[in-house]
């Protein structure tokens, strides 16, 4: 017999659209075995010839010839998985190198950020490290809106109170998400370079670590439930904070304590970032902005190192997929993402 079976063909999509993939399934009814029987033969008695015998012989029937039809039973086999988001993007551009590597994860939920010649000065640029949870939305709208956002509120704000700016920029697009209705939430870690000043900020646990003529300095502090300060924040708003699988976490679930987005603890999970601002001198040649992915098992000062080799080499991108390798083969299975940003093209 021979069997029909129809398999939807596959999604295919591209790494850090704005559109999330959905899955179609097709199915198809099953159809009943039919099979077609042909009229079977009786015997037949003749009117005028006489039985030979007293006994009538009974005849063999005809021989059932059964066709076999098709069987047609549409069998709704299970799609194959959507394939994964790549399993890593890289990008060599002016002045920065990023390179991301998806987890265990199907899809990678890290994005990133990277303006230059912002308002056609050379010497203004915007990057950011966006390490999404909970699926994509969040990663994707603060990479496509956090800059902005954060200009917008620069341009009309004075100079000096830069910080300020920064701090509506982060809670602006933390409003906006929200107001979109959107699930999940991001991490954020953002480098403005201006007016000869590097501008950090970060809600969560991404990092930014700069190089002061190769000794590594982290510019932010990581915000987990485990900080003191933190969790006496969340536990006067009324929350708690305890260790699940030796995890600290909010109300037994998130690990970080600020981030864009996180609508069911936006209670007690801020959207406001902390910020360090310094001026950019000759000794300072590099900047590492990445997610927690690396953080968790490569050390500031060895970041700084492999960067500061491949810089020397004209070879960042090289240095940052070796510092995303050595993050997984000490056991990340963490989406990772790295940016190496050449500070001397700011001086």
């Amino acid at each position: 017999m021979s069997c029909s079976v129809a398999v939807p063909s596959s999604p295919v999509f591209s790494l850090f659209n704005n559109n999330d993939n959905n899955n179609s399934n097709s199915s198809s009814s099953a159809e009943p075995l039919m099979l077609s029987l042909p009229p079977i033969t009786t015997p037949s008695c003749s009117s005028t010839s006489p039985p030979s015998s007293p006994l009538l012989k009974k005849k063999r029937p005809a021989k059932l010839d059964i066709p076999v039809a098709s069987l047609a039973f549409g069998i709704a086999v299970t799609p194959p998985s959507p394939p994964p988001r790549d399993a890593a993007v890289e990008v060599d551009g002016p002045g920065f190198s990023v390179y991301c590597k998806r987890g265990r994860r199907h899809h990678m939920e890290d994005r990133y950020s990277a303006a230059v010649d912002l308002h056609g000065q050379p010497k203004q640029a915007f990057f950011g490290i966006f390490d999404g949870h909970g699926g994509t939305k969040a990663s994707e709208f603060a990479a496509h809106n956090l800059e902005k956002n954060v200009l917008d509120e620069v341009v009309r704000r004075d100079e000096s109170d830069i910080k300020e700016a920064v701090k509506h920029g982060y809670l602006n697009t933390d409003s906006e998400f929200l107001k979109e209705g959107l699930h999940g939430g991001s991490c954020c870690v953002t480098a403005l370079i201006r007016n000869g000043n590097l501008v950090v900020s970060n809600a969560g646990d991404c990092r930014a670590v700069i190089s002061r003529g190769g000794v590594a300095e982290a510019l932010t502090s990581d915000h987990k439930p485990s900080r003191e300060d933190e969790r006496d924040r969340i536990e006067t708003q009324g929350g708690y904070v305890d260790v699940c699988r030796g995890v600290w976490r909010i109300q037994g679930s998130l690990a970080v304590s600020r981030g864009i987005g996180d609508r069911n603890l936006k209670q007690w999970v801020i959207a406001e970032p902390e910020t360090k601002v310094l001026k950019i001198e000759p000794q300072h040649d590099l900047l590492i902005l990445a997610s927690d992915g690396l953080w968790e098992k490569v050390s500031n000062q060895e970041a700084v190192d492999i960067a500061r080799l491949g810089n020397n080499r004209q070879q960042p991108l090289l240095a940052c997929k070796k510092l995303v390798e050595l993050s997984v083969s000490r056991g990340s299975v963490d989406d990772i993402s790295v940016m190496i940003i050449k500070l001397q093209n700011y001086v």
